[in-house]
């Protein structure tokens, strides 16, 4: 609980300091034309607001690690940061330097597998290559190194991406995380994992930020906020050895994803021709006349009803 009170105080405290310095120095949001018409009004809409919720979760991880000498932390905190960094250069290049798509995808993945390998590599030498299968009461398989490696790469750069994708209305990706992390709270504290201060903080953090990011949103959280809340969520679920569960609780991330994998590929086999009227899938209900709020309470209640079911998979 102190964890979520002080990210929750870092955010909230940020948030009217912060919001006017990206709004002075032109840190606005760059709406491409080829999305809903109706977002067009959103163009400058100071972004990069990520680095207010990097900025609480960091605060009060440290403050964790050196009061408490809570070590477990880290890796998730590694996680969370490391995929930060990569949106915060992202939104750099595409908000200062003015290049509409930022990174390369060729850069942006590269960086992702980077930060994905130095990941694998502590799972493998300290935490181990167990995974609990869900709806078995807790039963656990050990897989290959090599099997393990693969699906770690997959899960979580299919993580990351999924929480990067969600994030294109107010509040979505933010209502949708905080309540995945309430879950990753919740089962820590129930298993003794140790990791509930990181859990905690983002919590908090998300809750200090959501203020400023419901609609309409006077913030946005960029590249910067979306991938480092979509490497906590792969990183959470790794250290308490619940990669499995990410189907469940990431749910919107995932079908998101798949939305756009769907819509490119029909796209491309058909020349032209579209499944949804828009991807990501938000869009698509958008555009089919839903407002945004209806959409993210849509999807967060989705996210929510999956989180108990995740529970009774434990």
């Amino acid at each position: 609980i102190m964890a979520i009170i002080i990210s929750f105080a870092v955010s909230v405290i940020l948030c009217p300091i912060v919001i006017p310095i990206l709004k002075k120095m032109k840190f606005g949001q760059y709406i491409r034309e080829v999305g809903p018409k109706s977002h067009q009004s959103k163009t400058g809409t100071p972004t990069m607001g990520g680095m207010i919720i990097l900025a609480g979760v960091i605060v009060t991880s440290l403050i964790f690690m050196i009061v408490e000498k809570n070590t477990k932390i880290a890796p998730v905190l590694f996680m969370t940061v490391g995929f930060g960094l990569i949106g915060f250069i992202d939104d750099y290049i595409k908000v200062v330097k003015k290049r509409n798509l930022g990174l390369t995808e060729i850069q942006k993945f590269s960086l992702q597998v980077v930060v994905t390998a130095v990941f694998c590599v502590y799972m493998i030498k300290y935490i181990g290559t167990s995974t609990i299968i869900p709806f078995t009461g807790g039963y656990e398989i050990t897989m290959p190194t090599w099997l393990f490696v693969i699906f770690l790469f997959i899960a979580v750069i299919g993580t990351v991406n999924g929480a990067n994708f969600t994030d294109g209305l107010d509040g979505l990706a933010s209502s949708v995380t905080l309540i995945v992390a309430v879950f990753f709270t919740v089962v820590s504290i129930g298993m003794g994992s140790g990791i509930e201060p990181v859990t905690g903080a983002v919590v908090g953090g998300l809750m200090g930020f959501l203020l400023f990011n419901v609609y309409p949103a006077r913030v946005f959280m960029g590249d910067t906020g979306s991938l480092a809340l979509g490497g906590f969520v792969a990183g959470a679920a790794y250290m308490m050895q619940m990669p499995l569960f990410i189907l469940l609780i990431g749910l919107i991330y995932l079908v998101e994803v798949l939305s756009v994998m769907i819509q490119v590929t029909y796209f491309k086999a058909t020349h032209g021709k579209r499944i949804f009227k828009m991807a990501p899938i938000h869009h698509h209900f958008e555009l089919c006349g839903w407002s945004e709020t209806r959409i993210v309470a849509v999807f967060s209640v989705i996210t929510a009803v999956m989180c108990l079911i995740a529970l009774l998979a434990m």
